[in-house]
């Protein structure tokens, strides 16, 4: 279905209203008046793009400022950001290759993060009996900080089995968690405290916090080697005003993210647990086992995500929750869920 604005809480389509409970938007910034304000308000600054290397005689400080204000908000040691969550993903990767023995992958990966000849953690549910052999070895470990049709962050605590002769890096994109999960929104990355020699996290920027981009962040030297390689220094930097905007938006990440918060709190407290959706009232989507629910909520003026995300898999059958959302808007939700009964 087509729509002819952005849609936030309410999308128009053949002339009607809906409800609308979709997309990545988890903190409403697309949206947001004051939000959309700083971006107009660097754009006038610093131009609607920057098509040069980030290694050009010429530096722009709105990288520094932003890329400043990611690496405390993460509270990693440094940040750089890229155009994309993707190229993030792939660069990081790219840097890996040239250190890695061999990768291990969680499941349900997203494309960002995979590569080839890459092992799976678990094999029958039990981990992967190369990970515990008497082999040394450089390992990196890639995972989703929250799966694909999970509501829970990722269970690392594996990694405490995995013997000390495996030297481990572990690769976590955070793009559906960066802005929702840990204070402030801070993600997951800062509350990893695991035996491994180095912890990397990538993100796309365009979900929670609301702007075109993409982020890595870890420790100096790892930031260091991707800003040296061919490929960061062959491509343009993410939107210099976009970058600006994350240093000067950080009271109102703070607010959305509160009001976020406190809509998941008011959907635990009214909606009746059943089988057939999946919610935690961290994280801001519910997952619907049951199909018929999305024609009896499309049926209520009500419109979610349905969509294959990728060729050969499952639909993502997902309600989407932001912090635009008002109380009135949960309530009917959650009537017509409680009503359902899980059909």
């Amino acid at each position: 279905m087509n729509v002819d604005q952005f849609p936030d809480r309410i999308i128009e389509i053949n002339q009607e209203h809906y409800l609308y409970f979709g997309g990545t938007a988890y903190l409403g910034l697309p949206t947001n008046r004051a939000f959309q304000e700083l971006v107009i308000k660097n754009m006038l600054r610093w131009g609607t793009t920057y098509g040069s290397s980030r290694n050009a005689n010429i530096k722009l400080t709105a990288y520094e400022n932003g890329e400043t204000f990611l690496a405390r908000h993460i509270q990693a040691e440094s940040a750089v950001t890229v155009s994309s969550g993707m190229l993030a993903g792939k660069l990081v990767l790219e840097q890996l290759l040239k250190t890695t023995d061999c990768f291990f992958h969680f499941s349900d990966l997203h494309t960002a993060i995979k590569t080839p000849n890459s092992l799976p953690v678990f094999i029958d549910n039990q981990i992967n009996p190369r990970l515990l052999d008497a082999k040394a070895e450089k390992i990196s470990i890639l995972t989703d900080g929250v799966p694909s049709h999970q509501t829970k962050a990722v269970d690392l605590s594996l990694l405490k089995e995995i013997p000390h002769h495996k030297e481990i890096t572990l690769l976590i994109d955070e793009s559906h968690s960066l802005g929702v999960l840990g204070k402030n929104g801070c993600g997951l990355y800062s509350g990893i405290d695991l035996p491994i020699k180095r912890k990397i996290m990538v993100s796309s920027l365009g979900k929670a916090l609301g702007l075109s981009g993409g982020v890595i962040a870890s420790d100096a030297s790892f930031i260091n080697q991707i800003k040296n390689t061919d490929t960061f220094v062959s491509a343009a930097g993410m939107n210099p005003a976009f970058v600006q905007t994350l240093a000067d938006a950080t009271e109102i990440y703070s607010v959305q993210h509160q009001k976020l918060l406190d809509n998941l709190q008011y959907i635990d407290q009214k909606l009746i647990k059943n089988d057939a959706i999946q919610f935690d009232k961290t994280y801001p989507l519910l997952y619907l086992e049951d199909e018929n629910l999305i024609e009896t909520l499309k049926g209520n003026k009500i419109i979610i995500a349905n969509f294959k995300y990728q060729k050969d898999t499952a639909p993502l059958n997902r309600i989407v929750i932001t912090a635009n959302h008002t109380k009135d808007d949960l309530d009917k939700l959650i009537d017509v869920l409680n009503q359902s009964g899980g059909l």
